[in-house]
């Protein structure tokens, strides 16, 4: 139970951090993009692979987005809204249909937290998922240990522009929506390749919060399960 409830708490630090929250300049995408997820470099048993998700589907409208990760303890779905910045996550897993609320002071304090990275912008091009992607390198070096690690990015214009990430401290200055990337979260390496696009018209009612949630904050979530 220890395990699950801190894989249920990395997961939804994960979707707090990289739901994306805007893309209302530059060139505004409407419809879904499906990732399949892996986990390279991790040594994970295969009772702890099979708690993971497998893939992440993300919806976008204008400024609002929403990401969904489905896992053998339930579903995690961060909620975000680019013109009040503010985001929210839906956690129905473990007999509970819980929403945590996350304001705009609160996402400011995680993200001036986390490290600057350096970006290094390659001439290597992949296609991915139809999309020609263009690769970025960048390092990120821990505040404390001063330890480094590199995550390698492809990327395309063609749907979005750097606008899509800035509220990403890693990802921030990467013009264009990202259909190859990696993160590294608490020692969890997590690789997410799109394998989909789909344009299409989204109903505001996708960004909608279902009846039958408890709206809590982060603090209460952290109380609740022993803290992230």
């Amino acid at each position: 139970m220890k395990k699950t409830i801190q894989l249920t708490l990395i997961l939804c630090s994960i979707l707090l951090v990289f739901t994306n929250r805007s893309i209302a300049k530059g060139k505004e995408f409407k419809g879904i993009i499906i990732y399949e997820i892996t986990y390279p470099n991790s040594d994970f048993d295969a009772s702890t692979l099979a708690m993971l998700p497998k893939t992440l589907k993300i919806t976008i409208k204008g400024n609002k987005s929403k990401s969904e990760m489905k896992t053998a303890m339930g579903t995690q779905t961060g909620i975000s809204n680019g013109d009040d910045q503010t985001a929210i996550i839906l956690m129905d897993m473990m007999g509970q249909k819980i929403a945590v609320n996350s304001t705009t002071e609160e996402i400011e304090k995680e993200l001036a937290e986390m490290p600057e990275p350096n970006i290094e912008y390659s001439n290597e091009t992949k296609e991915i998922a139809g999309y020609s992607c263009k690769k970025a390198i960048i390092t990120i070096k821990d505040k404390d240990t001063n330890e480094e690690t590199v995550l390698n990015v492809y990327y395309t214009d063609e749907l979005g522009s750097k606008e899509l990430n800035f509220q990403n401290p890693i990802f921030k200055d990467i013009n264009g929506a990202m259909l190859e990337y990696e993160i590294d979260a608490n020692g969890m390496n997590m690789k997410f390749t799109a394998k989909e696009v789909q344009k299409k018209k989204i109903s505001d009612k996708e960004f909608e919060i279902p009846e039958g949630y408890e709206i809590i904050t982060q603090d209460e979530l952290k109380s609740r399960f022993g803290g992230f």
